[in-house]
């Protein structure tokens, strides 16, 4: 007789056994033992069941997967840029703000080198492109068509600027021979100086023969000077129709060379004589061809009242003449004073060899009084050592009261600034020039006629 046992995978009785009453728990003790009913296998999984446990272990499968791919420099990178981050006292946002804003100028500055360069070469093609001339526009056109400009073209880009009218008068007196010059006043002189003035004043000569100089007191920072001076030149009726007289205003300035302004040539072989010649003339750019460069000479004057001494240090000189034949020369100086126009005292310097611009700085002292200083002339002059022969002279200037233009300001400021020293740079004059104006005597009279 076989036997029917429950099922492992099922919690229900057999049909077949007699459900056990509800209150008889021998009889329950002996069908369902608490193995069965205590550990309950699981149900067969079904294909639905299968499908939803086997998702996560998919899922997981791929998440590991993608870790394991991650760049480590990257990640060292990213959290090195978290660190930096994290230290800036400033928000998120306002970080990436600036940052957006850095990179938007960085691409704007290169955009505009970018275009530069660009429209850099394109103005180049154009230009050799311009720079081409072809036959077929130069047909039916001369040379001169091609090289000078029109009418309309000629003062486009012309450097040249007024300098400047200059108002003078002329009259010739036939009974003495004498030629009048009168230097009245300039306007709209060419400024010169950095402050948009000058320092004008003009020097007077006759040429060719330029025996005399002269020149006007120098009037600071204008372009306006009011002269009214006049000058005199011993001429000879013959003689001044085969002349030119030069006006030449100058700008002054004490340490370097004057610049000159402007100058009027006037022919006077063209000027009728029976009247007196009065006019405004412009200033035209000063001509070079008759103009003998002597060179400068630079020296102070320092005068002491109490003590009645007169010193003058001669610093140094530049663009002297060549008188040698290997084109230098051996310059020195001589300092001579003259009183009452007449020959007083004289010092010389040491000689410099082969040098057109020397340097001395060599002390001279006079004794001078206070009633000598007014009648006293300074005479300076270089001249050329020669062992064998003469010495020439190279150049000469003279200063005192009764000196023009540039000499005598320097006499006055020297006069003016007692026991300072005052320095300055002359031109030299041709030793002509200066000794037909001083007209010195030759020796001076003797001790006890002497007028003081």
């Amino acid at each position: 007789m076989s036997t029917n046992h429950p099922s492992p995978n099922s919690t229900h009785p057999s049909p077949h056994t007699p459900n056990p009453a509800p209150n008889s728990s021998h009889i329950m003790h002996h069908t369902t033992p608490p193995p069965i009913t205590t550990t309950v296998a699981p149900a067969p999984p079904t294909t639905a069941s299968l499908r939803m446990t086997t998702l996560p272990a998919i899922h997981t499968t791929n998440s590991t997967h993608t870790n394991t791919t991650v760049n480590p420099a990257v990640a060292a990178i990213s959290g090195l840029v978290n660190d930096i981050l994290n230290k800036i006292p400033l928000p998120r946002w306002v970080i990436y703000a600036i940052f957006i804003v850095g990179i938007l100028l960085i691409l704007i500055c290169c955009l505009c080198i970018c275009k530069k360069c660009c429209c850099k070469g394109k103005k180049k093609k154009k230009k050799k492109k311009d720079d081409k001339l072809s036959l077929i526009e130069v047909k039916g056109k001369t040379t001169t068509a091609l090289v000078q400009p029109d009418v309309a073209d000629v003062d486009y880009g012309s450097n040249k600027k007024p300098r400047g009218t200059l108002l003078y008068s002329l009259e010739y007196k036939p009974a003495t021979s004498e030629l009048l010059v009168g230097i009245k006043q300039a306007s709209g002189l060419k400024a010169m100086d950095l402050g948009g003035t000058s320092d004008p004043y003009t020097k007077v000569y006759i040429c060719p023969d330029k025996t005399k100089t002269c020149e006007t007191k120098v009037f600071k920072t204008t372009l306006n000077p009011v002269f009214n001076e006049q000058f005199t030149f011993p001429i000879a009726k013959a003689t001044l129709l085969k002349s030119t007289l030069v006006m030449r205003v100058f700008d002054f300035d004490r340490f370097s060379k004057h610049d000159t302004i402007g100058e009027i040539r006037v022919t006077l072989s063209a000027v009728d004589w029976n009247h007196v010649i009065e006019e405004w003339k412009e200033l035209e750019e000063p001509a070079k061809f008759e103009e003998e460069n002597l060179g400068e000479i630079c020296f102070s004057l320092r005068y002491v009242p109490t003590a009645g001494k007169l010193t003058v240090v001669i610093l140094e000189a530049r663009d002297l003449k060549s008188m040698d034949v290997g084109g230098t020369s051996d310059p020195y100086v001589k300092v001579q004073l003259a009183l009452d126009k007449r020959k007083w005292k004289k010092r010389k310097s040491s000689i410099k060899k082969k040098t057109l611009n020397p340097y001395y700085n060599e002390s001279f002292t006079f004794d001078v009084s206070f009633e000598q200083i007014q009648r006293v002339t300074l005479v300076i002059s270089v001249w050329d050592h020669d062992a064998v022969t003469r010495n020439d002279a190279m150049g000469k200037i003279f200063l005192g009261c009764d000196a023009p233009g540039n000499q005598l300001r320097h006499w006055a400021d020297m006069l003016s600034n007692p026991r300072r020293p005052v320095a300055q740079w002359h031109n030299l004059l041709t030793a002509e020039q200066v000794n037909s104006t001083l007209t010195l005597k030759k020796k001076i009279p003797l001790a006890g006629k002497l007028p003081f």
